[in-house]
């Protein structure tokens, strides 16, 4: 499971910022570098761009779809959060039994979900955080945990207290892989859901009558066209004007359950 613009095989080159602003994308390399519209108004590269009065009601449409859209994905990157560090917390748990590890996990699934109210609660799209990330970051963390199951092992059998680790294996007995797997489940068919929502959004840009230097307008394009790989680099880093939203961003994306 991966949080990912491109779940629904569309991607943005965009960072993205919607609130009762309007809604803005914005990136480091390409062209434009800047899209915003707002109340049936369309700029791009900061210059007022004429359009017709069908594109005004199109894009007062993609507004509303737009920010509707952002806390529903805010919602999934929390559940997304959870499965992750209960994945984390249960092998934690069976290899060392040791509650300071689970209070440890705990700090970093706080940490993380300070990030998405932060980002994605505030109507923020960062690239760099979500389209390839987050499941490095909850790795990363997993990483941490490996000096500290290893002396735990250690002292439990140097100390004749290995058995431990098979009574905690056995009480579990597959009920956390159970658990875990219905809410994997659950979450994917919520990200499948909003699929409708962002395709809803793609068929009124394409309806879009403007052109840009003689192209459609393209803020969602095919995986096919635009990979998830080369839309996060192409919006790496900030946008080049002082009034881009600060990149705060922490490597965030998800963790595969086995």
């Amino acid at each position: 499971m991966q949080l990912s613009s491109s779940h629904c095989s569309l991607s943005t080159p965009f960072n993205v910022l919607a609130d009762s602003g309007g809604i803005w994308l914005y990136r480091a390399d390409g062209l434009p570098r800047e899209i915003f519209f707002h109340a049936g108004e369309l700029s791009v590269d900061h210059q007022l761009q004429q359009i017709s009065a069908d594109d005004a009601q199109r894009l007062q449409a993609m507004e509303t779809q737009a920010r509707q859209l952002m806390p529903q994905v805010a919602g999934i990157a929390h559940d997304v959060i959870d499965l992750s560090y209960d994945a984390l917390g249960g092998v934690v748990e069976v290899m060392t039994g040791s509650w300071l590890n689970a209070r440890k996990i705990e700090r970093l699934r706080k940490r993380a979900s300070v990030y998405v109210d932060d980002t994605l609660g505030k109507g923020r799209w960062e690239q760099q955080a979500f389209d390839g990330n987050f499941e490095r970051y909850v790795e990363q963390e997993a990483e941490a945990f490996k000096g500290s199951i290893g002396r735990h092992l250690m002292w439990q059998i140097m100390t004749g207290r290995a058995d431990g680790i098979d009574q905690r294996a056995q009480a579990m007995d597959g009920q956390l892989d159970a658990k875990l797997d219905a809410r994997a489940a659950t979450i994917g068919v919520k990200a499948d859901a909003l699929c409708t929502q962002v395709q809803s959004l793609r068929r009124l840009q394409d309806a879009l009558q403007y052109r840009y230097q003689g192209q459609p307008l393209q803020m969602l394009t095919p995986l096919h066209e635009d990979t998830s790989a080369k839309a996060a680099e192409a919006a790496t880093t900030t946008p080049h004007t002082a009034d881009a939203p600060a990149d705060t961003t922490i490597e965030v994306q998800q963790a595969h359950h086995n």
